[in-house]
């Protein structure tokens, strides 16, 4: 029996997915049937269904998206800092197993050498950087609470993307955006992340920190030529000149364009789709809204 918590979010639906194809029992209980906020109430609800793990996927991206949290700070930082600080003191006192959905955001451009950013690297797009969003902070924070739960395996997801049409997919904004930042990431298949994290805890592996994002680095533009190669539009995408121009508009916050090294969950046994290969196959199966 698995406790997910957030899985009627983008994310958790991805997850309950993941389990009803496993034949997995779980319970999703909604933020009125249990307050996250709450220890005790957090507390009643493990000991009511006595999980073997728990999966937390509760976070606040921002509506329409991130520029979003700057306006809505307190809610950011409950549900993205607050909620799984809660759940590590619970979940550590009560011995149950756990992941806790964090992301690639707190993380600029690569490492030094041009390689991606690894586990062991310190997030450089939070507190230190004068740029760094309020969502980044959040997650930041977040993963200093839960470092210290021997427990709980931290997944790091990066601009999901699935063949579900979604104002949170990455292909649908593509799609809808007027204009495009041209910049390298690394991206997460929402599919291959929750089949990749529920395999972590099911073998499972050592708990910790790990890059689940799909092997290699992609751009803006490599996304955009893909789309219209597969037919999903054939309108001609326009970009900004630079990242100075894309910030130009009002209450617009600074992007976190990373690559990340996803091989530590690699070398622990739990195979990921190469990202180009991930995106062919998400186009060709594209289910338009």
């Amino acid at each position: 029996m698995v406790l997910l918590f957030g899985g009627s979010g983008y994310v958790g639906r991805a997850f309950a997915r993941e389990l009803v194809a496993r034949g997995t029992g779980f319970v999703a209980p909604s933020h009125r049937e249990v307050d996250l906020l709450s220890e005790a109430a957090v507390r009643e609800a493990v000991r009511a269904v006595r999980p073997e793990f728990v999966i937390n996927a509760v976070g606040f991206t921002g509506r329409p998206n991130i520029d979003g949290t700057e306006k809505e700070r307190l809610r950011c930082l409950q549900a993205n800092t607050v909620v799984p600080g809660v759940l590590a003191r619970v979940l550590e006192a009560e011995g149950v197993r756990w992941g806790h959905v964090s992301s690639g955001c707190i993380f600029d451009g690569t490492r030094a050498d041009g390689e991606g950013f690894t586990e062991e690297d310190a997030p450089n797009f939070a507190f230190r950087h004068a740029q760094a969003s309020w969502y980044s902070r959040t997650k930041a924070m977040a993963e200093i609470l839960v470092s210290e739960s021997r427990l709980c395996t931290v997944w790091r997801l990066r601009i999901p993307f699935d063949e579900f049409d979604n104002p949170r997919n990455y292909i649908s904004k593509i799609l809808r955006y007027e204009r495009l930042l041209d910049v390298t990431n690394s991206i997460s298949h929402l599919g291959d992340f929750a089949r990749a994290c529920v395999e972590s805890l099911v073998r499972p592996i050592p708990p910790g920190i790990y890059n689940v994002t799909n092997p290699g680095r992609i751009t803006t533009r490599e996304v955009a030529e893909a789309v219209r190669r597969h037919g999903l539009t054939d309108k001609a995408f326009e970009f900004f000149e630079s990242e100075r121009d894309f910030l130009a508009a009002p209450g617009r916050v600074k992007r976190a364009s990373c690559v990340l090294s996803c091989e530590k969950i690699q070398r622990a046994g739990i195979p990921i789709r190469g990202v180009h290969e991930a995106l062919e196959a998400t186009l060709a199966a594209w289910k338009p809204a």
